[in-house]
Protein backbone atom coordinates (compact mmCIF):
# COMPACT_ATOMS: atom_id res chain seq x y z
CA UNK A 1 0.00 0.00 0.00
CA UNK A 2 2.68 2.60 0.81
CA UNK A 3 4.34 1.88 -2.55
CA UNK A 4 1.08 2.57 -4.40
CA UNK A 5 0.57 5.82 -2.52
CA UNK A 6 4.10 6.95 -3.25
CA UNK A 7 3.69 6.13 -6.94
CA UNK A 8 0.42 8.06 -7.06
CA UNK A 9 2.07 11.06 -5.44
CA UNK A 10 4.86 10.97 -7.97
CA UNK A 11 2.37 10.72 -10.82
CA UNK A 12 0.48 13.73 -9.50
CA UNK A 13 3.75 15.61 -9.13
CA UNK A 14 4.84 14.79 -12.68
CA UNK A 15 1.41 15.80 -13.96
CA UNK A 16 1.69 19.14 -12.14
CA UNK A 17 5.15 19.76 -13.58
CA UNK A 18 3.95 18.86 -17.08
CA UNK A 19 0.95 21.17 -16.74
CA UNK A 20 3.15 24.03 -15.54
CA UNK A 21 5.59 23.53 -18.42
CA UNK A 22 2.74 23.37 -20.94
CA UNK A 23 1.25 26.58 -19.51
CA UNK A 24 4.58 28.36 -19.82
CA UNK A 25 5.10 27.25 -23.42
CA UNK A 26 1.54 28.26 -24.36
CA UNK A 27 1.71 31.67 -22.66
CA UNK A 28 2.50 33.54 -25.94
CA UNK A 29 -0.89 32.42 -27.26
CA UNK A 30 -2.84 34.31 -24.57
CA UNK A 31 -0.57 37.12 -23.36
CA UNK A 32 0.08 40.45 -25.02
CA UNK A 33 3.59 41.35 -26.12
CA UNK A 34 4.04 43.58 -23.06
CA UNK A 35 2.85 40.94 -20.59
CA UNK A 36 4.87 38.25 -22.31
CA UNK A 37 8.01 40.35 -22.00
CA UNK A 38 7.30 40.88 -18.30
CA UNK A 39 6.83 37.14 -17.76
CA UNK A 40 10.08 36.43 -19.62
CA UNK A 41 11.91 38.84 -17.31
CA UNK A 42 10.35 37.17 -14.26
CA UNK A 43 11.45 33.73 -15.51
CA UNK A 44 15.00 35.05 -15.88
CA UNK A 45 14.78 36.18 -12.26
CA UNK A 46 13.63 32.66 -11.35
CA UNK A 47 16.95 31.27 -12.61
CA UNK A 48 18.76 33.56 -10.16
CA UNK A 49 16.45 32.38 -7.38
CA UNK A 50 17.26 28.74 -8.14
CA UNK A 51 20.96 29.35 -7.72
CA UNK A 52 20.47 31.41 -4.58
CA UNK A 53 18.24 28.74 -3.08
CA UNK A 54 20.92 26.15 -3.76
CA UNK A 55 23.46 27.94 -1.56
CA UNK A 56 21.11 29.45 1.02
CA UNK A 57 18.31 26.93 1.33
CA UNK A 58 20.43 23.79 0.92
CA UNK A 59 23.90 24.89 2.07
CA UNK A 60 23.08 27.59 4.61
CA UNK A 61 25.14 30.32 2.94
CA UNK A 62 23.38 33.68 2.77
CA UNK A 63 24.71 35.83 -0.07
CA UNK A 64 23.70 39.46 -0.50
CA UNK A 65 25.95 39.89 -3.51
CA UNK A 66 24.19 37.94 -6.24
CA UNK A 67 23.31 41.19 -7.97
CA UNK A 68 27.00 41.41 -8.94
CA UNK A 69 26.98 38.01 -10.65
CA UNK A 70 23.69 38.87 -12.34
CA UNK A 71 25.13 42.15 -13.57
CA UNK A 72 28.37 40.62 -14.86
CA UNK A 73 26.37 38.23 -17.01
CA UNK A 74 24.24 41.09 -18.24
CA UNK A 75 27.28 43.21 -19.13
CA UNK A 76 28.84 40.31 -21.05
CA UNK A 77 25.78 40.02 -23.31
CA UNK A 78 25.37 43.80 -23.56
CA UNK A 79 28.98 44.21 -24.69
CA UNK A 80 28.39 41.82 -27.57
CA UNK A 81 25.14 43.54 -28.55
CA UNK A 82 26.77 46.96 -28.32
CA UNK A 83 29.66 45.96 -30.57
CA UNK A 84 27.25 44.35 -33.02
CA UNK A 85 25.11 47.51 -33.09
CA UNK A 86 28.13 49.75 -33.67
CA UNK A 87 29.06 47.80 -36.79
CA UNK A 88 32.74 47.44 -35.91
CA UNK A 89 33.06 51.10 -34.94
CA UNK A 90 33.81 52.51 -31.53
CA UNK A 91 30.68 52.45 -29.31
CA UNK A 92 29.10 55.89 -28.91
CA UNK A 93 29.73 56.28 -25.17
CA UNK A 94 33.44 55.56 -25.67
CA UNK A 95 33.62 58.21 -28.37
CA UNK A 96 31.94 60.72 -26.06
CA UNK A 97 34.45 59.85 -23.32
CA UNK A 98 37.41 60.60 -25.57
CA UNK A 99 38.62 57.09 -26.41
CA UNK A 100 40.06 56.60 -29.86
CA UNK A 101 40.25 52.81 -30.07
CA UNK A 102 38.46 49.82 -28.62
CA UNK A 103 39.93 48.57 -25.31
CA UNK A 104 41.63 45.19 -25.52
CA UNK A 105 39.22 43.45 -23.12
CA UNK A 106 36.26 44.50 -25.28
CA UNK A 107 37.55 42.91 -28.49
CA UNK A 108 36.77 39.23 -27.64
CA UNK A 109 33.15 40.16 -26.98
CA UNK A 110 32.61 40.63 -30.68
CA UNK A 111 32.02 36.86 -30.66
CA UNK A 112 28.66 35.69 -29.30
CA UNK A 113 29.99 32.29 -28.09
CA UNK A 114 32.71 34.08 -26.14
CA UNK A 115 30.19 36.51 -24.65
CA UNK A 116 27.92 33.65 -23.54
CA UNK A 117 30.83 31.72 -22.04
CA UNK A 118 32.12 34.83 -20.28
CA UNK A 119 28.65 35.66 -18.95
CA UNK A 120 28.60 32.33 -17.11
CA UNK A 121 32.27 31.66 -16.34
CA UNK A 122 33.32 35.13 -15.15
CA UNK A 123 30.71 35.25 -12.34
CA UNK A 124 31.45 31.62 -11.49
CA UNK A 125 35.22 32.24 -11.30
CA UNK A 126 34.71 35.36 -9.18
CA UNK A 127 32.53 33.35 -6.81
CA UNK A 128 35.10 30.55 -6.65
CA UNK A 129 37.86 33.02 -5.78
CA UNK A 130 35.75 34.69 -3.11
CA UNK A 131 34.66 31.29 -1.82
CA UNK A 132 38.24 30.03 -1.65
CA UNK A 133 39.34 33.05 0.40
CA UNK A 134 36.40 32.89 2.77
CA UNK A 135 35.45 29.23 3.16
CA UNK A 136 39.05 28.04 3.46
CA UNK A 137 39.48 30.49 6.32
CA UNK A 138 36.14 29.38 7.80
CA UNK A 139 34.56 32.79 7.33
CA UNK A 140 30.82 32.24 7.21
CA UNK A 141 27.56 33.37 8.66
CA UNK A 142 27.02 37.09 9.04
CA UNK A 143 30.69 37.77 8.24
CA UNK A 144 30.37 36.13 4.83
CA UNK A 145 27.17 38.09 4.18
CA UNK A 146 28.97 41.35 4.98
CA UNK A 147 31.77 40.41 2.56
CA UNK A 148 29.27 39.85 -0.24
CA UNK A 149 27.81 43.28 0.45
CA UNK A 150 31.30 44.73 0.26
CA UNK A 151 31.72 43.00 -3.11
CA UNK A 152 28.58 44.77 -4.32
CA UNK A 153 29.84 48.18 -3.22
CA UNK A 154 33.27 47.67 -4.79
CA UNK A 155 31.88 46.42 -8.09
CA UNK A 156 29.22 49.10 -8.51
CA UNK A 157 31.72 51.85 -7.62
CA UNK A 158 34.17 50.45 -10.18
CA UNK A 159 31.58 50.25 -12.94
CA UNK A 160 30.26 53.75 -12.24
CA UNK A 161 33.73 55.28 -12.08
CA UNK A 162 35.01 53.72 -15.32
CA UNK A 163 32.49 55.49 -17.55
CA UNK A 164 34.67 55.34 -20.65
CA UNK A 165 34.75 51.54 -20.50
CA UNK A 166 31.41 50.61 -18.88
CA UNK A 167 29.04 53.45 -19.71
CA UNK A 168 29.02 54.70 -16.12
CA UNK A 169 25.66 55.19 -14.41
CA UNK A 170 23.86 54.96 -17.76
CA UNK A 171 25.13 51.44 -18.33
CA UNK A 172 25.01 49.80 -21.74
CA UNK A 173 21.99 50.30 -23.99
CA UNK A 174 21.20 51.40 -27.52
CA UNK A 175 21.30 47.96 -29.15
CA UNK A 176 18.31 46.61 -30.99
CA UNK A 177 19.28 43.53 -33.02
CA UNK A 178 20.39 39.94 -32.50
CA UNK A 179 21.49 37.91 -35.53
CA UNK A 180 19.99 40.67 -37.67
CA UNK A 181 16.54 40.32 -36.06
CA UNK A 182 15.00 43.20 -34.15
CA UNK A 183 14.87 42.57 -30.40
CA UNK A 184 11.66 44.58 -30.26
CA UNK A 185 9.71 42.56 -32.82
CA UNK A 186 6.92 40.30 -31.47
CA UNK A 187 8.34 37.21 -33.18
CA UNK A 188 11.81 37.72 -31.72
CA UNK A 189 10.31 38.28 -28.27
CA UNK A 190 8.41 35.00 -28.53
CA UNK A 191 11.52 33.06 -29.50
CA UNK A 192 13.52 34.66 -26.70
CA UNK A 193 10.72 33.83 -24.29
CA UNK A 194 10.74 30.17 -25.31
CA UNK A 195 14.52 30.06 -24.97
CA UNK A 196 14.16 31.47 -21.45
CA UNK A 197 11.55 28.86 -20.56
CA UNK A 198 13.76 26.02 -21.80
CA UNK A 199 16.78 27.35 -19.92
CA UNK A 200 14.71 27.72 -16.75
CA UNK A 201 13.48 24.13 -17.04
CA UNK A 202 17.02 22.95 -17.72
CA UNK A 203 18.37 24.90 -14.72
CA UNK A 204 15.62 23.50 -12.49
CA UNK A 205 16.27 19.91 -13.57
CA UNK A 206 20.01 20.33 -13.08
CA UNK A 207 19.52 21.78 -9.60
CA UNK A 208 17.10 19.00 -8.76
CA UNK A 209 19.63 16.36 -9.83
CA UNK A 210 22.26 18.06 -7.68
CA UNK A 211 20.14 18.25 -4.54
CA UNK A 212 18.98 14.62 -4.92
CA UNK A 213 22.53 13.34 -5.41
CA UNK A 214 25.21 12.65 -2.81
CA UNK A 215 26.50 16.17 -3.47
CA UNK A 216 23.15 17.59 -2.36
CA UNK A 217 23.08 15.39 0.74
CA UNK A 218 26.50 16.71 1.74
CA UNK A 219 25.29 20.29 1.21
CA UNK A 220 22.34 19.72 3.54
CA UNK A 221 24.64 18.08 6.06
CA UNK A 222 26.89 21.15 5.95
CA UNK A 223 23.88 23.35 6.54
CA UNK A 224 22.76 21.32 9.54
CA UNK A 225 26.16 20.59 11.09
CA UNK A 226 29.34 21.65 9.34
CA UNK A 227 31.71 20.40 12.02
CA UNK A 228 30.17 16.93 11.91
CA UNK A 229 30.69 16.83 8.14
CA UNK A 230 34.32 17.74 8.65
CA UNK A 231 34.76 15.07 11.31
CA UNK A 232 33.52 12.26 9.03
CA UNK A 233 36.10 13.11 6.38
CA UNK A 234 34.48 15.59 3.99
CA UNK A 235 35.90 19.01 3.11
CA UNK A 236 33.00 21.47 3.59
CA UNK A 237 34.92 24.34 1.98
CA UNK A 238 35.22 22.47 -1.32
CA UNK A 239 31.49 21.75 -1.48
CA UNK A 240 30.64 25.32 -0.49
CA UNK A 241 32.94 26.71 -3.17
CA UNK A 242 31.43 24.53 -5.89
CA UNK A 243 27.87 25.37 -4.85
CA UNK A 244 28.68 29.09 -4.67
CA UNK A 245 30.37 29.06 -8.09
CA UNK A 246 27.50 27.13 -9.68
CA UNK A 247 24.99 29.54 -8.16
CA UNK A 248 26.92 32.53 -9.52
CA UNK A 249 27.01 30.94 -12.98
CA UNK A 250 23.21 30.63 -12.95
CA UNK A 251 22.95 34.29 -11.94
CA UNK A 252 25.19 35.25 -14.87
CA UNK A 253 22.99 33.25 -17.25
CA UNK A 254 19.93 35.05 -15.91
CA UNK A 255 21.65 38.41 -16.40
CA UNK A 256 22.25 37.66 -20.08
CA UNK A 257 18.61 36.72 -20.60
CA UNK A 258 17.53 39.87 -18.74
CA UNK A 259 19.49 42.07 -21.15
CA UNK A 260 17.89 40.38 -24.16
CA UNK A 261 14.41 41.02 -22.76
CA UNK A 262 14.87 44.48 -21.27
CA UNK A 263 17.55 46.01 -23.48
CA UNK A 264 19.67 47.66 -20.81
CA UNK A 265 22.09 46.84 -18.01
CA UNK A 266 23.47 49.37 -15.53
CA UNK A 267 25.31 49.39 -12.19
CA UNK A 268 22.02 50.05 -10.39
CA UNK A 269 20.98 46.49 -11.24
CA UNK A 270 24.08 45.22 -9.45
CA UNK A 271 23.44 47.14 -6.24
CA UNK A 272 22.53 46.03 -2.74
CA UNK A 273 18.78 46.55 -3.17
CA UNK A 274 18.44 44.10 -6.11
CA UNK A 275 20.59 41.58 -4.19
CA UNK A 276 18.30 41.83 -1.17
CA UNK A 277 15.23 41.43 -3.39
CA UNK A 278 16.69 38.21 -4.75
CA UNK A 279 16.93 36.85 -1.20
CA UNK A 280 13.31 37.87 -0.59
CA UNK A 281 12.19 35.88 -3.62
CA UNK A 282 13.63 32.73 -2.09
CA UNK A 283 12.40 33.50 1.42
CA UNK A 284 8.83 34.19 0.32
CA UNK A 285 8.71 31.32 -2.15
CA UNK A 286 10.14 28.81 0.29
CA UNK A 287 13.76 28.39 1.30
CA UNK A 288 15.10 24.91 0.62
CA UNK A 289 12.50 24.14 -2.07
CA UNK A 290 13.44 24.66 -5.69
CA UNK A 291 9.82 25.05 -6.72
CA UNK A 292 9.40 27.68 -4.02
CA UNK A 293 12.32 29.69 -5.39
CA UNK A 294 10.74 29.79 -8.86
CA UNK A 295 7.29 30.63 -7.48
CA UNK A 296 8.70 33.33 -5.23
CA UNK A 297 10.57 35.06 -8.06
CA UNK A 298 7.61 34.99 -10.44
CA UNK A 299 4.79 35.77 -7.99
CA UNK A 300 6.61 38.47 -6.06
CA UNK A 301 7.66 40.33 -9.20
CA UNK A 302 4.16 39.91 -10.63
CA UNK A 303 2.71 41.40 -7.44
CA UNK A 304 5.24 44.22 -7.58
CA UNK A 305 4.30 45.00 -11.18
CA UNK A 306 0.55 44.78 -10.52
CA UNK A 307 0.59 46.92 -7.38
CA UNK A 308 2.78 49.58 -9.00
CA UNK A 309 0.42 49.78 -11.97
CA UNK A 310 -2.81 49.89 -9.95
CA UNK A 311 -1.60 51.92 -6.98
CA UNK A 312 1.43 53.95 -8.12
CA UNK A 313 1.51 56.09 -4.98
CA UNK A 314 1.14 53.44 -2.27
CA UNK A 315 2.20 50.20 -3.96
CA UNK A 316 5.20 49.85 -1.67
CA UNK A 317 2.76 49.64 1.28
CA UNK A 318 1.08 46.62 -0.29
CA UNK A 319 4.44 44.97 -0.86
CA UNK A 320 5.41 45.57 2.75
CA UNK A 321 2.11 44.10 3.94
CA UNK A 322 2.71 41.05 1.75
CA UNK A 323 6.14 40.52 3.30
CA UNK A 324 4.70 40.78 6.82
CA UNK A 325 1.92 38.29 6.08
CA UNK A 326 4.34 35.75 4.63
CA UNK A 327 6.88 36.09 7.43
CA UNK A 328 4.26 35.84 10.20
CA UNK A 329 1.86 33.26 8.79
CA UNK A 330 4.01 31.38 6.27
CA UNK A 331 7.47 31.01 7.82
CA UNK A 332 8.32 28.29 5.29
CA UNK A 333 7.19 30.39 2.35
CA UNK A 334 4.50 29.77 -0.22
CA UNK A 335 5.81 26.29 -0.95
CA UNK A 336 5.37 25.45 2.73
CA UNK A 337 1.62 25.41 2.17
CA UNK A 338 1.96 22.07 0.40
CA UNK A 339 3.84 20.66 3.38
CA UNK A 340 1.09 21.85 5.71
CA UNK A 341 -1.54 20.17 3.55
CA UNK A 342 0.42 16.91 3.66
CA UNK A 343 0.72 17.18 7.43
CA UNK A 344 -3.02 17.73 7.79
CA UNK A 345 -3.77 14.72 5.58
CA UNK A 346 -1.43 12.51 7.63
CA UNK A 347 -2.96 13.81 10.85
CA UNK A 348 -6.44 13.04 9.56
CA UNK A 349 -5.39 9.54 8.46
CA UNK A 350 -3.82 8.87 11.85
CA UNK A 351 -7.01 9.91 13.64
CA UNK A 352 -9.13 7.53 11.58
CA UNK A 353 -9.33 3.79 12.12
CA UNK A 354 -8.99 1.12 9.48
CA UNK A 355 -12.79 1.06 9.06
CA UNK A 356 -12.87 4.73 8.15
CA UNK A 357 -14.47 5.77 11.44
CA UNK A 358 -12.79 8.62 13.24
CA UNK A 359 -12.13 7.85 16.88
CA UNK A 360 -11.74 10.56 19.51
CA UNK A 361 -8.34 11.02 21.08
CA UNK A 362 -7.94 9.51 24.52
Amino acid sequence: MPIRKLSAQRLWLLAAYAAAAAALFCAPLVLSDFRLNLLAKFLAYAIVALGLDLIWGYTGILSLGHGVFFGLGGYAMAMYLKLDASGGKLPDFMDWSGLTKLPWFWKPFASLPFAIAAGILVPAMLALILGYVTFRNRIRGVYFTILTQALVIITTTLFIGQQAYTGGTNGLTGYSKLFGYSLGSPETKKWLYWVTVMLLIGAYLLCRVLVKSRFGKVLRAIRDGENRVRFIGYDPALYQMVAFGFSAGLAGLAGMLFVLHVGIISPSMMGIVPSIEMVLWVAIGGRGTLVGAVLGAVLLNYAKSTFSESYPNIWIVFMGALFVVVVVFLPKGAAGLFGQFKWLRRRKAADEGADGVRYPAV
